[in-house]
């Protein structure tokens, strides 16, 4: 059986799984459809508040990869969810962000503002690539005059097909710097509610998450108690999984979404073996020659067992070096 024959709907994160900022990754959109021809459900869950669900389903569409807006989470919908249900309707809201997240905030019966003079109730913070000094004044001055401070996510950066950007988890520093505090709620992964949302609409019981980040997407999913998959295709690397902590560590990883159509033991990590596709584990050593991902399915046992290893080949040491570790 393939790894996603055991599970009944695919979770998928977004930026740095399905495409980069505007453009897809390769075999995105025939592993989405692969899924929907076999039955199986597909959600998307993002933490970037820049785009509404049907923007963001229009966007999928126009690159070839199937979405409807019913399949689509975002953490901006849910914030503005979460403060109507602690608002009354009409509140004013100050909205540090994209014109999306206004939007919700809008929809939701809730009133947008910029201003500490329109006496906003809440400050809601979101991903938005024009938020600049003087909104982010605007709400700083809200918060210390009583708002209630949200926090749509807080990813440190966005994956780009240049490198990494500063994501909506830079700007909240920006604040937390300024006011000496956390922001009240964080709406977004690795909180759960995005995940849970997605299995409850789709009524799965048996649902995969598919990452790219092990401090949101995977963190998100280990804490909804649901398996997931994390592919190299984004921000965390090699290093960062064989020395990720427990509540960040996936059931499986793969170079990249083909992994779903595998078998569920070539992507299941830690691998139990020693022997791996080329690659051999001697006492505190590798050795041999084979594909990255087979070296890291063998490496995460010996480092999340506290452990660490030294080349013992020509190829273990370049791959060792690439990966930043020491040889």
């Amino acid at each position: 059986m393939s790894l996603v024959g055991a599970y009944d709907l695919v979770i998928f994160d977004l930026d740095g799984v399905v495409y980069l900022i505007d453009k897809p990754i390769d075999g995105a959109a025939q592993a989405v459809e692969r899924l929907r021809s076999a039955g199986t459900a597909v959600a998307y869950a993002t933490n970037n508040a820049s785009r509404r669900a049907a923007d963001v389903a229009a966007l999928l569409t126009g690159m070839g990869v199937s979405a409807a807006a019913d399949e689509v989470l975002t953490s901006a919908g849910a914030a503005a969810a979460m403060l109507a249900e602690r608002l009354p309707a009409g509140a004013p809201v100050l909205v540090v962000g994209a014109e999306a997240l206004r939007a919700e905030v809008r929809d939701h019966g809730l009133t947008p503002v910029e201003r500490l003079e329109d006496g906003p109730v809440a400050v809601v913070q979101g991903y938005g690539p024009d938020v600049g000094w003087r909104i982010l004044a605007e709400a700083s001055l809200a918060v210390r005059a009583g708002a209630l401070w949200m926090a749509t996510n807080t990813d440190r950066t966005l994956p780009s097909p240049r490198g990494p950007l500063p994501g909506n988890g830079s700007l909240v520093s920006v604040l937390r710097t300024a006011l000496n505090r956390d922001p009240d709620v964080i709406v977004g992964k690795p909180a759960p509610a995005l995940f849970e949302t997605a299995a409850s609409l789709s009524r799965s019981a048996r649902p995969l998450v598919v990452g790219d980040r092990l401090d949101t997407d995977i963190e998100g999913a280990v804490g909804a108690g649901m398996d997931s998959l994390l592919v190299l295709t984004g921000v965390s690397g090699a290093a960062d999984l064989l020395h990720a902590p427990k509540q960040r560590r996936p059931v499986y990883v793969a170079a990249d979404l083909s992994g779903l159509f595998g078998e569920a033991e070539a992507a299941r990590i830690p691998a139990a073996r020693e022997e791996l596709g080329g690659w051999r584990l001697a006492p505190g050593k590798l050795t041999g020659s084979g594909t990255p991902v087979d070296a890291l399915r063998l490496l995460t046992g010996v480092y999340w067992n506290g452990g660490e290893v030294q080349a013992g080949s020509d190829e273990a040491r370049e791959l060792l070096t690439g990966w930043g570790l020491p040889a």
